[in-house]
């Protein structure tokens, strides 16, 4: 099994929920998050002055799904959400050594 991280923008939010959701893939976990990349920030210029924001916003997916599934996750992803620009976001893919669900005891794949 597989844990899928996505840092998108806000903005694509909804297309790659409807996308995974056409796929397939309706389970997540969203968390808005703050960060910067290589960019290390925008500057902005407002009533006439410039200021600059380090910290900009995000929206963490996370997704665990079995191994055969990462692929169509991460390119779901990519094809919903990429505008070609500095800031699109990334994906990381962790190994995931079992799942619980608490409800019924279930483990490993079915659990998820």
């Amino acid at each position: 099994m597989k844990k899928v991280e996505a840092i998108i923008r806000p903005d694509k939010f909804d297309v790659v929920k409807d996308a995974l959701l056409e796929s397939g893939y309706p389970g997540m976990t969203v968390t808005m998050v703050t960060g910067h990349g290589t960019q290390k920030g925008i500057s902005q210029v407002w009533h006439g002055r410039r200021f600059r924001i380090d910290l900009l916003s995000k929206i963490k997916i996370e997704i665990t799904v079995r191994d055969i599934d990462v692929d169509n996750i991460v390119n779901t992803i990519i094809n919903v959400s990429q505008t070609g620009s500095i800031g699109d976001g990334k994906i990381f893919v962790y190994h995931v050594e079992n799942v619980y669900r608490v409800r019924t005891n279930e483990s490993g794949e079915v659990a998820i």
